[in-house]
């Protein structure tokens, strides 16, 4: 009880392995597919959608069934839809909420693809790198978009227009969830490419500009490098007053910096582009302006999905 009304997120399936199905000694390794989120997150990104009598809600992302749940409280259960990837959860969730007296829509689907239904509000716990089509199709005009970018903190709204795109802005505010997948569990991740990085000898070496960082915590700058470098993976290590990060990506690219607490890093670099000198462009930026130009940026969105962003002489693209 204590777990369930805290305000903190819980894991409750790590690759495949749902906590419903486990026993007390397992130990899952692997990344968490899925989570009972922290609830004053779930009722900031309700807010963000701006509910009002008589809307139609689609939850993308069902998860444990909290969102679907406080919406079904909030609108009549007759108005929430609840679509999620996985059928145990989607099965758990209907079952949880029939047991409190409440009977919403749920679906199994893969959000990514065609969604049963239109609606005046969609609100995502999941996020995307590209916009779904299917999202803004199923929309209705006037309707309001609440999503997040996948691998940053950015709280994407807007409102569907009746040209079939949309015009919002990314919110002054942020939030992080787990990443649309399409089965029990994601893609392997870089694991060949993270020991070369961890390891290796760079075809470039030199010094850094800046103390190491731990850029998965630092979310502005996670965010923007996200913008400018889309996929690249994290890795940090602390040991005593050495700090390490690494960068991968999927064409091949790598980065390792290595310092003693803010002195100035050893930078390893290989493959195609050099991953540590977009990141301190990124840096140096913020430092130079106090701010990088993200939240608060006005969006338009294509039907297609596709997001251009802009605030100020700065603008940028989500494709």
């Amino acid at each position: 009880m204590s777990a369930a009304y805290g305000d903190t997120s819980l894991v409750t399936k790590v690759g495949p392995a749902h906590a419903d199905h486990a026993d007390p000694d397992d130990q899952p390794t692997g990344r968490p597919t899925s989570s009972a989120t922290m609830p004053g997150l779930v009722v900031q990104m309700l807010r963000h959608g701006r509910l009002t009598e008589g809307v139609d809600l689609l939850d993308v992302g069902t998860g444990a069934g909290g969102l679907t749940a406080y919406a079904a409280r909030r609108l009549g259960a007759e108005h929430v839809t609840s679509v999620d990837v996985d059928p145990y959860l989607v099965d758990a969730a209907r079952d949880r909420l029939a047991a409190m007296g409440l009977q919403p829509t749920f679906a199994t689907v893969d959000a990514t693809g065609p969604l049963p239904g239109t609606y005046d509000r969609i609100i995502a716990t999941v996020s995307v790198r590209l916009l779904p089509a299917s999202w803004l199709a199923a929309l209705r005009p006037g309707g309001r978009l609440v999503t997040t970018i996948a691998n940053t903190s950015l709280i994407l709204t807007a409102w569907k227009d009746r040209g079939g795109g949309a015009t919002g802005r990314i919110e002054r505010d942020w939030a992080g969830f787990m990443t649309t997948r399409h089965g029990d569990d994601y893609p392997p991740e870089l694991t060949d490419l993270f020991t070369l990085a961890w390891e290796a000898d760079g075809a470039e070496v030199a010094t850094g500009r800046f103390p190491v960082l731990n850029v998965a915590e630092a979310w502005e700058i996670r965010s923007m490098l996200e913008l400018d470098v889309p996929g690249v993976q994290l890795g940090f290590r602390r040991e005593g007053d050495t700090r390490t990060a690494v960068l991968v990506h999927t064409d091949g690219s790598w980065a390792r910096a290595t310092a003693d607490r803010f002195a100035a890093p050893i930078v390893h670099q290989g493959g195609p582009r050099r991953l540590w000198k977009a990141l301190e462009r990124i840096r140096l930026r913020l430092n130079a302006e106090g701010a990088l130009p993200l939240y608060g940026a006005h969006v338009r969105i294509t039907p297609d999905g596709v997001c251009h962003l802009k605030r100020g002489g700065w603008t940028g693209t989500i494709d």
